[in-house]
């Protein structure tokens, strides 16, 4: 391959990295939703995603209701940073904050996603797991 032919490959390679970065976004709020149903976990929380500019350098998951101790018990930092990446790539305007109420995560941040994959042809699984973090 030459410089000419890369140079030509790269509007479909874009299209297919934010494809392949919907998808995992996707992937990982399903897997998520399904833990947050099958533990019965809800609540108002904050997600505070990395943010050098005010020195936070790991993601934050606070409960604004309900016990923080749960929520520490139920998600790991590596759960953390994918559900900060996911909701950062699926937010419509730039942000590092997130307010929601953990039961309606899924529902409210993936149909942008879905309907992207969709739009471009992708197939939606029921099996779908998600992601692990050496991905």
């Amino acid at each position: 391959m030459n410089l000419s032919q890369l140079l030509a490959s790269r509007p479909a390679l874009l299209r297919q990295a934010a494809l392949a970065n919907a998808a995992f976004a996707y992937a990982v709020l399903r897997g998520l939703g399904r833990r947050i149903e099958t533990n019965r976990l809800g609540g108002l929380v904050r997600l505070l995603a990395v943010d050098p500019s005010v020195e936070r350098y790991a993601p934050q998951l606070i409960a604004l209701s309900g016990s923080q101790a749960v929520l520490d018990e139920h998600f790991d930092e590596a759960d953390l940073v994918r559900l900060a990446d996911a909701l950062v790539f699926a937010s419509p305007t730039p942000a590092t904050d997130f307010d929601f109420r953990l039961e309606d995560m899924f529902s409210r941040y993936s149909p942008t996603l879905r309907s992207a994959l969709q739009a471009a042809g992708v197939e939606l699984s029921d099996e779908l797991n998600m992601p692990d973090h050496k991905t």
